[in-house]
Protein backbone atom coordinates (compact mmCIF):
# COMPACT_ATOMS: atom_id res chain seq x y z
CA UNK A 1 0.00 0.00 0.00
CA UNK A 2 1.19 3.82 -0.59
CA UNK A 3 1.98 5.96 2.09
CA UNK A 4 -0.24 8.67 2.49
CA UNK A 5 2.43 11.41 2.72
CA UNK A 6 0.60 15.38 3.30
CA UNK A 7 -2.52 13.44 2.75
CA UNK A 8 -5.34 15.12 5.33
CA UNK A 9 -8.47 13.77 4.01
CA UNK A 10 -9.60 9.90 5.40
CA UNK A 11 -11.95 9.71 2.31
CA UNK A 12 -9.06 9.47 0.06
CA UNK A 13 -6.77 7.65 2.39
CA UNK A 14 -9.26 4.72 2.03
CA UNK A 15 -10.44 4.89 -1.12
CA UNK A 16 -6.88 5.42 -2.86
CA UNK A 17 -4.77 2.60 -1.45
CA UNK A 18 -3.41 4.16 1.34
CA UNK A 19 -1.96 3.15 4.50
CA UNK A 20 -4.27 4.04 7.46
CA UNK A 21 -3.37 3.82 11.11
CA UNK A 22 -6.58 2.74 12.44
CA UNK A 23 -7.14 5.79 15.71
CA UNK A 24 -11.23 5.25 15.09
CA UNK A 25 -11.70 3.61 18.82
CA UNK A 26 -10.61 6.99 20.19
CA UNK A 27 -13.26 8.80 18.18
CA UNK A 28 -15.84 6.01 18.82
CA UNK A 29 -15.08 6.65 23.08
CA UNK A 30 -15.31 10.44 22.34
CA UNK A 31 -18.50 10.20 20.83
CA UNK A 32 -19.95 7.85 23.60
CA UNK A 33 -18.67 9.46 26.38
CA UNK A 34 -18.91 13.50 25.81
CA UNK A 35 -20.36 16.52 23.54
CA UNK A 36 -17.57 19.08 23.43
CA UNK A 37 -13.77 18.52 23.44
CA UNK A 38 -10.92 20.43 22.74
CA UNK A 39 -7.22 19.08 21.63
CA UNK A 40 -3.67 21.03 21.12
CA UNK A 41 -1.04 19.09 19.20
CA UNK A 42 1.76 20.20 17.44
CA UNK A 43 1.97 20.80 13.22
CA UNK A 44 1.76 17.85 11.00
CA UNK A 45 0.53 15.06 13.42
CA UNK A 46 -2.84 14.45 12.21
CA UNK A 47 -5.22 16.88 13.84
CA UNK A 48 -6.44 17.03 9.76
CA UNK A 49 -7.09 13.63 9.26
CA UNK A 50 -8.76 13.60 12.65
CA UNK A 51 -11.12 16.19 11.93
CA UNK A 52 -11.59 14.42 8.26
CA UNK A 53 -12.37 11.20 10.10
CA UNK A 54 -15.02 12.23 12.13
CA UNK A 55 -16.67 13.97 9.56
CA UNK A 56 -16.74 11.03 7.34
CA UNK A 57 -18.18 9.22 10.25
CA UNK A 58 -20.93 11.52 11.40
CA UNK A 59 -22.01 11.36 7.76
CA UNK A 60 -22.23 8.15 7.82
CA UNK A 61 -20.07 6.21 5.02
CA UNK A 62 -19.95 3.05 5.94
CA UNK A 63 -18.07 1.58 3.18
CA UNK A 64 -14.86 3.66 4.38
CA UNK A 65 -15.10 2.09 7.85
CA UNK A 66 -14.63 -1.59 6.49
CA UNK A 67 -12.44 -3.32 8.82
CA UNK A 68 -12.43 -0.32 11.12
CA UNK A 69 -12.77 -0.32 14.99
CA UNK A 70 -15.62 2.37 14.30
CA UNK A 71 -17.50 -0.05 11.60
CA UNK A 72 -19.51 -1.48 14.70
CA UNK A 73 -20.57 2.29 15.73
CA UNK A 74 -21.68 3.08 12.20
CA UNK A 75 -23.53 -0.18 12.47
CA UNK A 76 -25.76 0.27 15.69
CA UNK A 77 -29.26 0.53 15.63
CA UNK A 78 -30.10 3.87 17.06
CA UNK A 79 -27.25 5.52 14.56
CA UNK A 80 -28.23 8.20 12.68
CA UNK A 81 -25.77 10.47 10.23
CA UNK A 82 -25.83 14.23 11.26
CA UNK A 83 -25.01 17.14 9.20
CA UNK A 84 -21.32 18.21 9.40
CA UNK A 85 -20.03 21.73 9.84
CA UNK A 86 -16.37 21.74 9.21
CA UNK A 87 -14.54 24.77 9.86
CA UNK A 88 -10.45 24.76 8.91
CA UNK A 89 -9.70 28.51 10.11
CA UNK A 90 -5.85 27.74 8.59
CA UNK A 91 -7.44 28.34 5.05
CA UNK A 92 -8.49 31.82 5.99
CA UNK A 93 -5.47 34.85 5.24
CA UNK A 94 -4.74 36.42 7.97
CA UNK A 95 -1.73 39.04 6.64
CA UNK A 96 -3.73 41.73 5.26
CA UNK A 97 -5.27 42.88 8.64
CA UNK A 98 -8.52 42.58 10.39
CA UNK A 99 -10.32 43.84 7.93
CA UNK A 100 -9.21 41.39 5.34
CA UNK A 101 -9.88 38.51 8.13
CA UNK A 102 -13.00 39.55 8.74
CA UNK A 103 -14.05 39.27 5.42
CA UNK A 104 -12.38 36.13 4.36
CA UNK A 105 -14.20 34.35 7.52
CA UNK A 106 -17.45 35.80 6.42
CA UNK A 107 -17.06 34.11 3.25
CA UNK A 108 -16.09 31.33 4.50
CA UNK A 109 -19.18 31.00 6.16
CA UNK A 110 -20.99 31.93 3.69
CA UNK A 111 -19.40 29.22 1.55
CA UNK A 112 -20.39 26.51 4.50
CA UNK A 113 -24.08 28.08 4.31
CA UNK A 114 -24.32 26.78 0.54
CA UNK A 115 -23.27 23.62 0.96
CA UNK A 116 -25.52 23.11 3.68
CA UNK A 117 -28.00 24.40 0.97
CA UNK A 118 -29.49 27.00 4.14
CA UNK A 119 -30.50 30.75 3.53
CA UNK A 120 -28.61 33.08 5.35
CA UNK A 121 -28.05 37.02 5.80
CA UNK A 122 -25.21 37.78 3.69
CA UNK A 123 -24.64 40.87 4.89
CA UNK A 124 -24.56 40.35 8.94
CA UNK A 125 -21.56 39.62 10.45
CA UNK A 126 -19.64 36.61 10.62
CA UNK A 127 -20.83 35.21 13.74
CA UNK A 128 -24.42 35.92 12.87
CA UNK A 129 -24.14 34.13 9.39
CA UNK A 130 -22.28 31.25 11.52
CA UNK A 131 -25.64 31.10 14.20
CA UNK A 132 -27.54 30.81 10.68
CA UNK A 133 -26.28 27.87 9.53
CA UNK A 134 -26.61 25.79 12.66
CA UNK A 135 -30.07 26.94 13.29
CA UNK A 136 -31.43 26.61 9.84
CA UNK A 137 -29.17 23.68 8.94
CA UNK A 138 -30.24 21.83 12.41
CA UNK A 139 -33.81 22.59 11.50
CA UNK A 140 -33.71 21.70 8.14
CA UNK A 141 -32.53 18.62 8.61
CA UNK A 142 -34.48 17.87 11.61
CA UNK A 143 -31.77 16.70 13.42
CA UNK A 144 -28.76 18.22 16.03
CA UNK A 145 -25.48 19.33 14.02
CA UNK A 146 -21.71 17.96 13.97
CA UNK A 147 -19.01 21.05 14.37
CA UNK A 148 -15.51 20.20 13.56
CA UNK A 149 -13.38 23.66 13.73
CA UNK A 150 -9.70 22.71 12.43
CA UNK A 151 -6.56 25.03 13.42
CA UNK A 152 -9.00 27.21 15.35
CA UNK A 153 -5.71 29.23 16.47
CA UNK A 154 -4.27 29.52 13.70
CA UNK A 155 -5.76 33.41 12.73
CA UNK A 156 -4.32 34.08 16.18
CA UNK A 157 -0.92 32.20 16.44
CA UNK A 158 -0.15 34.21 12.90
CA UNK A 159 1.01 37.15 15.36
CA UNK A 160 2.44 35.67 18.03
CA UNK A 161 5.46 38.69 17.82
CA UNK A 162 2.17 41.22 18.10
CA UNK A 163 0.48 41.36 20.95
CA UNK A 164 -1.81 44.27 19.41
CA UNK A 165 -3.06 41.82 16.43
CA UNK A 166 -3.40 39.19 18.15
CA UNK A 167 -5.80 40.51 20.40
CA UNK A 168 -7.94 41.73 17.37
CA UNK A 169 -7.73 38.11 15.94
CA UNK A 170 -8.48 36.63 19.58
CA UNK A 171 -11.76 39.54 19.87
CA UNK A 172 -13.29 38.64 16.26
CA UNK A 173 -12.62 34.92 16.88
CA UNK A 174 -14.59 35.14 20.66
CA UNK A 175 -17.35 36.79 19.17
CA UNK A 176 -17.26 33.61 16.54
CA UNK A 177 -16.89 31.18 18.45
CA UNK A 178 -19.55 32.49 20.96
CA UNK A 179 -22.47 30.42 18.53
CA UNK A 180 -21.46 27.68 19.62
CA UNK A 181 -22.81 28.22 23.33
CA UNK A 182 -25.17 30.74 22.30
CA UNK A 183 -26.92 27.49 19.78
CA UNK A 184 -26.24 24.66 21.81
CA UNK A 185 -29.36 23.28 21.70
CA UNK A 186 -28.85 22.47 18.15
CA UNK A 187 -25.30 20.97 18.22
CA UNK A 188 -24.74 17.07 18.63
CA UNK A 189 -21.00 17.09 18.69
CA UNK A 190 -18.29 19.30 18.98
CA UNK A 191 -14.93 18.53 18.16
CA UNK A 192 -11.85 22.09 18.10
CA UNK A 193 -8.17 20.70 17.50
CA UNK A 194 -5.20 23.44 16.73
CA UNK A 195 -1.96 23.89 17.68
CA UNK A 196 -1.77 25.37 20.91
CA UNK A 197 -3.35 26.34 24.19
CA UNK A 198 -2.68 30.31 23.85
CA UNK A 199 -6.17 31.27 22.71
CA UNK A 200 -7.96 28.61 24.43
CA UNK A 201 -9.43 30.32 27.75
CA UNK A 202 -9.69 33.83 25.74
CA UNK A 203 -11.19 32.83 22.85
CA UNK A 204 -13.22 30.33 24.67
CA UNK A 205 -14.63 32.30 27.66
CA UNK A 206 -17.46 32.73 26.22
CA UNK A 207 -18.00 28.79 24.99
CA UNK A 208 -19.37 26.06 27.12
CA UNK A 209 -16.27 24.53 28.54
CA UNK A 210 -14.90 21.88 26.41
CA UNK A 211 -12.98 18.64 27.73
CA UNK A 212 -9.35 19.08 27.12
CA UNK A 213 -7.79 16.00 26.22
CA UNK A 214 -4.95 17.17 25.16
CA UNK A 215 -2.79 15.68 27.89
CA UNK A 216 -5.49 12.81 29.00
CA UNK A 217 -3.38 9.22 28.67
CA UNK A 218 -6.48 7.85 27.87
CA UNK A 219 -6.04 10.00 24.36
CA UNK A 220 -1.97 10.08 24.42
CA UNK A 221 -2.18 7.81 21.16
CA UNK A 222 -5.01 9.40 19.44
CA UNK A 223 -2.49 11.59 17.04
CA UNK A 224 0.88 10.25 15.99
CA UNK A 225 2.23 6.71 15.81
CA UNK A 226 3.30 4.74 18.10
CA UNK A 227 6.57 1.93 17.66
CA UNK A 228 4.40 -0.90 17.67
CA UNK A 229 1.80 0.55 14.64
CA UNK A 230 4.78 1.22 13.17
CA UNK A 231 5.91 -2.22 13.16
CA UNK A 232 2.52 -3.55 12.45
CA UNK A 233 1.23 -1.07 9.67
CA UNK A 234 4.54 -0.57 8.07
CA UNK A 235 6.30 -3.91 7.83
CA UNK A 236 7.27 -3.76 3.74
CA UNK A 237 8.73 -0.20 4.49
CA UNK A 238 10.75 -1.44 7.42
CA UNK A 239 12.11 -4.32 5.46
CA UNK A 240 12.88 -2.12 2.25
CA UNK A 241 14.16 0.28 4.07
CA UNK A 242 16.67 -1.61 6.58
CA UNK A 243 17.75 -3.79 2.90
CA UNK A 244 18.53 -0.18 1.45
CA UNK A 245 20.90 1.14 4.25
CA UNK A 246 22.53 -2.46 4.94
CA UNK A 247 21.43 -2.88 8.41
CA UNK A 248 18.99 -5.20 10.30
CA UNK A 249 15.23 -4.38 11.07
CA UNK A 250 15.99 -3.89 14.42
CA UNK A 251 18.84 -1.88 13.71
CA UNK A 252 16.31 0.44 11.64
CA UNK A 253 13.84 0.35 14.42
CA UNK A 254 16.47 1.26 17.15
CA UNK A 255 18.10 4.13 14.88
CA UNK A 256 14.31 5.68 14.17
CA UNK A 257 13.79 5.63 17.67
CA UNK A 258 16.71 7.84 18.35
CA UNK A 259 15.95 10.20 15.94
CA UNK A 260 11.99 10.47 15.26
CA UNK A 261 10.17 8.64 18.19
CA UNK A 262 9.56 10.96 21.39
CA UNK A 263 6.88 13.26 21.95
CA UNK A 264 4.78 12.87 24.64
CA UNK A 265 1.11 14.08 25.63
CA UNK A 266 0.73 12.78 28.70
CA UNK A 267 4.16 13.04 30.64
CA UNK A 268 4.76 9.53 30.99
CA UNK A 269 7.67 7.73 29.79
CA UNK A 270 6.06 4.82 28.20
CA UNK A 271 3.69 7.11 25.95
CA UNK A 272 5.77 7.85 23.21
CA UNK A 273 5.20 9.15 19.70
CA UNK A 274 6.61 9.73 16.52
CA UNK A 275 5.35 12.77 14.43
CA UNK A 276 3.48 10.76 10.82
CA UNK A 277 4.89 13.28 8.74
CA UNK A 278 8.29 13.08 9.73
CA UNK A 279 7.71 9.19 10.26
CA UNK A 280 6.11 8.74 6.35
CA UNK A 281 9.04 10.99 4.64
CA UNK A 282 12.07 8.87 5.99
CA UNK A 283 10.12 6.12 4.53
CA UNK A 284 9.71 7.27 1.43
CA UNK A 285 13.09 8.84 1.10
CA UNK A 286 15.26 6.66 3.26
CA UNK A 287 17.07 9.28 5.02
CA UNK A 288 17.45 10.36 8.22
CA UNK A 289 16.16 14.03 7.36
CA UNK A 290 15.05 16.77 9.62
CA UNK A 291 11.63 16.94 7.87
CA UNK A 292 9.22 18.17 10.67
CA UNK A 293 10.57 21.34 11.24
CA UNK A 294 10.73 22.54 8.02
CA UNK A 295 6.97 22.49 7.78
CA UNK A 296 6.36 25.47 9.16
CA UNK A 297 8.13 28.97 9.71
CA UNK A 298 12.18 27.85 10.69
CA UNK A 299 13.69 31.41 10.23
CA UNK A 300 10.40 32.66 12.51
CA UNK A 301 12.14 30.39 15.57
CA UNK A 302 15.02 31.16 14.97
CA UNK A 303 14.55 34.73 15.05
CA UNK A 304 12.55 34.33 18.37
CA UNK A 305 15.52 32.16 20.06
CA UNK A 306 17.90 34.97 18.99
CA UNK A 307 15.56 38.09 19.72
CA UNK A 308 14.94 36.55 23.19
CA UNK A 309 18.88 35.75 23.59
CA UNK A 310 18.05 32.26 24.24
CA UNK A 311 20.62 29.09 23.91
CA UNK A 312 19.19 25.51 22.79
CA UNK A 313 20.67 24.02 25.52
CA UNK A 314 18.94 26.20 28.77
CA UNK A 315 15.51 23.95 28.02
CA UNK A 316 17.05 20.76 28.19
CA UNK A 317 15.08 18.45 31.22
CA UNK A 318 13.64 22.23 32.12
CA UNK A 319 11.38 21.43 35.32
CA UNK A 320 7.52 22.57 35.51
CA UNK A 321 4.55 22.04 36.98
CA UNK A 322 1.46 20.06 36.23
CA UNK A 323 -0.05 23.54 36.29
CA UNK A 324 1.99 24.90 33.87
CA UNK A 325 1.82 21.95 31.18
CA UNK A 326 -2.38 22.25 31.81
CA UNK A 327 -1.65 25.87 30.48
CA UNK A 328 0.76 27.37 29.70
CA UNK A 329 -0.16 31.13 29.77
CA UNK A 330 -1.31 33.30 26.31
CA UNK A 331 1.15 34.76 24.40
CA UNK A 332 2.17 38.12 25.63
CA UNK A 333 2.41 36.36 29.18
CA UNK A 334 3.77 32.79 28.86
CA UNK A 335 7.54 32.72 29.18
CA UNK A 336 9.68 31.00 25.99
CA UNK A 337 9.43 27.62 27.31
CA UNK A 338 5.64 28.19 27.13
CA UNK A 339 6.33 29.04 23.58
CA UNK A 340 8.34 25.93 22.85
CA UNK A 341 6.25 23.66 24.42
CA UNK A 342 3.08 24.79 22.70
CA UNK A 343 4.62 24.85 19.59
CA UNK A 344 5.83 21.74 19.57
CA UNK A 345 9.44 21.89 20.19
CA UNK A 346 9.35 20.94 23.76
CA UNK A 347 7.69 18.19 24.84
CA UNK A 348 6.78 16.58 28.62
CA UNK A 349 8.64 14.35 30.30
CA UNK A 350 8.41 12.94 33.70
CA UNK A 351 10.11 14.91 36.17
CA UNK A 352 11.28 14.33 39.75
CA UNK A 353 8.07 12.97 42.23
CA UNK A 354 5.01 13.99 40.48
CA UNK A 355 6.50 17.24 38.80
CA UNK A 356 7.11 17.70 35.00
CA UNK A 357 9.67 18.51 32.90
CA UNK A 358 10.66 19.92 29.12
CA UNK A 359 12.97 18.51 26.82
CA UNK A 360 12.89 18.41 23.32
CA UNK A 361 11.36 15.31 21.28
CA UNK A 362 13.64 13.99 19.69
CA UNK A 363 17.15 13.72 18.08
CA UNK A 364 15.29 15.50 14.87
CA UNK A 365 13.88 18.13 16.40
CA UNK A 366 16.77 19.01 18.51
CA UNK A 367 19.70 19.01 15.77
CA UNK A 368 17.27 20.62 13.40
CA UNK A 369 16.72 23.81 16.33
CA UNK A 370 20.50 23.75 17.07
CA UNK A 371 20.92 24.14 13.25
CA UNK A 372 18.53 27.06 13.21
CA UNK A 373 20.34 28.84 16.21
CA UNK A 374 23.64 28.66 15.51
CA UNK A 375 22.95 29.31 11.56
CA UNK A 376 21.26 32.06 12.43
CA UNK A 377 24.03 33.51 14.92
CA UNK A 378 27.06 32.56 12.35
CA UNK A 379 25.35 34.55 9.13
CA UNK A 380 26.61 37.61 10.85
CA UNK A 381 29.72 36.69 11.14
CA UNK A 382 32.81 36.49 8.47
CA UNK A 383 32.19 32.92 8.25
CA UNK A 384 29.02 31.25 6.67
CA UNK A 385 27.37 28.56 8.67
CA UNK A 386 28.35 25.61 6.09
CA UNK A 387 32.29 26.75 5.67
CA UNK A 388 32.27 26.43 9.26
CA UNK A 389 30.15 23.13 9.46
CA UNK A 390 32.26 21.32 6.39
CA UNK A 391 35.47 22.46 8.36
CA UNK A 392 34.22 20.76 11.32
CA UNK A 393 33.34 17.62 9.80
CA UNK A 394 36.49 17.18 7.76
CA UNK A 395 38.43 17.78 11.02
CA UNK A 396 36.06 14.93 12.92
CA UNK A 397 36.30 12.53 10.24
CA UNK A 398 40.57 12.88 8.93
CA UNK A 399 41.31 13.56 13.13
CA UNK A 400 42.27 17.19 12.36
CA UNK A 401 42.79 18.94 15.47
CA UNK A 402 43.58 22.37 14.26
CA UNK A 403 40.02 22.47 11.91
CA UNK A 404 37.77 21.09 14.73
CA UNK A 405 39.33 23.77 17.02
CA UNK A 406 38.99 26.23 13.76
CA UNK A 407 35.53 25.53 13.78
CA UNK A 408 34.72 26.08 17.10
CA UNK A 409 36.47 29.72 17.34
CA UNK A 410 34.79 30.89 14.32
CA UNK A 411 31.66 30.05 15.84
CA UNK A 412 32.44 31.68 19.86
CA UNK A 413 33.80 34.62 17.31
CA UNK A 414 29.95 35.54 16.26
CA UNK A 415 27.91 34.80 19.47
CA UNK A 416 27.35 38.17 21.19
CA UNK A 417 27.73 36.73 24.66
CA UNK A 418 27.13 39.78 26.60
CA UNK A 419 23.45 39.29 25.18
CA UNK A 420 23.07 35.66 26.82
CA UNK A 421 24.42 36.28 30.02
CA UNK A 422 20.91 36.53 31.25
CA UNK A 423 19.69 32.88 29.72
CA UNK A 424 23.18 31.82 31.14
CA UNK A 425 22.35 33.00 34.56
CA UNK A 426 18.95 31.22 34.22
CA UNK A 427 19.56 28.19 33.19
CA UNK A 428 22.86 27.75 36.23
CA UNK A 429 20.12 28.91 38.62
CA UNK A 430 17.93 25.79 37.31
CA UNK A 431 20.06 23.36 36.87
CA UNK A 432 22.48 23.96 39.97
CA UNK A 433 25.63 24.18 37.67
CA UNK A 434 28.36 25.37 39.32
CA UNK A 435 30.12 27.53 36.78
CA UNK A 436 29.98 31.11 35.87
CA UNK A 437 27.60 32.05 33.21
CA UNK A 438 30.49 31.94 30.67
CA UNK A 439 31.82 28.72 31.00
CA UNK A 440 27.98 27.58 30.69
CA UNK A 441 27.73 29.32 27.64
CA UNK A 442 31.04 27.97 25.83
CA UNK A 443 29.88 24.82 26.35
CA UNK A 444 26.46 24.83 25.56
CA UNK A 445 27.40 26.72 22.26
CA UNK A 446 30.14 24.10 20.83
CA UNK A 447 27.31 21.52 21.91
CA UNK A 448 24.29 23.31 20.37
CA UNK A 449 26.96 23.45 17.42
CA UNK A 450 27.83 20.25 16.87
CA UNK A 451 24.38 18.94 17.04
CA UNK A 452 22.96 21.17 14.02
CA UNK A 453 26.06 19.60 12.33
CA UNK A 454 23.73 16.31 12.93
CA UNK A 455 27.27 14.94 14.80
CA UNK A 456 26.47 12.11 17.51
CA UNK A 457 27.50 13.58 21.08
CA UNK A 458 26.86 13.39 24.30
CA UNK A 459 27.39 15.68 27.18
CA UNK A 460 27.12 16.16 30.90
CA UNK A 461 27.68 19.89 31.68
CA UNK A 462 30.10 20.18 34.30
CA UNK A 463 27.55 18.06 36.60
CA UNK A 464 29.22 16.08 39.98
CA UNK A 465 29.32 13.00 38.11
CA UNK A 466 32.74 12.83 36.70
CA UNK A 467 31.68 12.92 33.52
CA UNK A 468 33.99 14.78 30.45
CA UNK A 469 32.33 17.72 28.61
CA UNK A 470 31.87 16.04 25.03
CA UNK A 471 32.19 12.69 23.73
CA UNK A 472 31.66 12.89 19.73
CA UNK A 473 31.15 9.61 17.38
CA UNK A 474 31.19 10.39 13.75
CA UNK A 475 32.14 8.43 11.15
CA UNK A 476 34.04 5.84 13.07
CA UNK A 477 36.13 8.04 14.92
CA UNK A 478 35.55 8.91 18.79
CA UNK A 479 36.28 12.69 20.37
CA UNK A 480 36.44 12.71 24.32
CA UNK A 481 37.32 16.23 25.12
CA UNK A 482 37.25 18.34 28.38
CA UNK A 483 36.97 21.76 28.13
CA UNK A 484 38.09 24.82 30.63
CA UNK A 485 38.46 28.32 30.85
CA UNK A 486 41.04 30.84 31.85
CA UNK A 487 39.69 34.29 32.97
CA UNK A 488 41.53 37.25 33.61
CA UNK A 489 44.85 36.44 34.81
CA UNK A 490 44.99 32.62 34.14
CA UNK A 491 46.66 30.77 31.79
CA UNK A 492 44.46 29.13 28.74
CA UNK A 493 47.94 26.67 28.30
CA UNK A 494 47.56 25.75 31.62
CA UNK A 495 43.43 25.27 31.31
CA UNK A 496 44.25 22.85 28.41
CA UNK A 497 47.06 20.94 30.46
CA UNK A 498 44.09 20.76 33.54
CA UNK A 499 41.51 19.46 30.89
CA UNK A 500 43.91 16.83 29.46
CA UNK A 501 44.49 15.80 32.93
CA UNK A 502 41.19 15.20 34.04
CA UNK A 503 40.59 13.38 30.83
CA UNK A 504 43.22 11.09 32.15
CA UNK A 505 43.14 10.40 35.51
CA UNK A 506 39.43 9.75 35.26
CA UNK A 507 39.41 7.79 32.67
CA UNK A 508 37.39 9.34 30.64
CA UNK A 509 38.19 7.47 27.50
CA UNK A 510 38.23 4.02 29.06
CA UNK A 511 34.90 2.97 27.29
CA UNK A 512 36.39 4.69 23.99
CA UNK A 513 39.61 2.14 22.41
CA UNK A 514 41.11 4.62 20.08
CA UNK A 515 39.29 8.02 20.98
CA UNK A 516 41.05 10.78 20.54
CA UNK A 517 41.40 12.60 23.74
CA UNK A 518 40.96 16.45 23.38
CA UNK A 519 41.55 19.13 26.34
CA UNK A 520 41.21 22.70 25.71
CA UNK A 521 41.62 26.18 26.79
CA UNK A 522 40.02 28.94 26.26
CA UNK A 523 41.00 32.19 26.74
CA UNK A 524 37.90 34.61 28.04
CA UNK A 525 39.44 37.82 27.52
CA UNK A 526 39.70 36.65 23.57
CA UNK A 527 36.52 34.27 23.73
CA UNK A 528 38.73 32.09 22.07
CA UNK A 529 39.91 28.36 21.99
CA UNK A 530 43.70 29.58 22.73
CA UNK A 531 45.67 26.17 23.68
CA UNK A 532 44.56 22.54 23.09
CA UNK A 533 46.12 19.19 24.29
CA UNK A 534 46.01 16.12 22.51
CA UNK A 535 46.07 12.43 22.42
CA UNK A 536 45.15 9.38 21.06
Amino acid sequence: MKLPVGIQTFEEIRTEGYIYIDKTRHLVNLIDTGKIYFLARPRRFGKSLTVSTFDALFSGKRELFKGLYAEEFLNRSEFQPSPVIRLDMSQISTGKGIEVFDSALKQMTIEMAERMDVDVPVHQPAGEILRNVIVKTARKENKKVVVLVDEYDKPYTDFVNDTVMAEKMRNALRDYYIQFKSNDEYIRFTFITGISKFAKFGVFSTLNTPKDISLSPKYAELCGYTEEEIIRYFPDYLEDTAHEMQISTQELLERMRYYYNGFTFDGKAETRMYNPFSTLSFFADMDFVNYWIETGQPKFIADYMKHRNLTVEQFRCFPVSKGFAQSPGDVDTTPPEGFLYQSGYLTLRPGDSDALSLDYPNTEVLNAMSELVTQNLLQYGDESYSHCRTDLLVGLINNNTEKVIGAFNRLLASIPYDDYTAAARQNISTNDYAMKPQEWLYRASILSFLQGCGVVVAAEMHSNKGRPDLVIAHRGSVWVIEIKVAHEGESATEKAEEAFRQISEQHYAAPYPGAICLGLGIDDTVRQISASRMEL
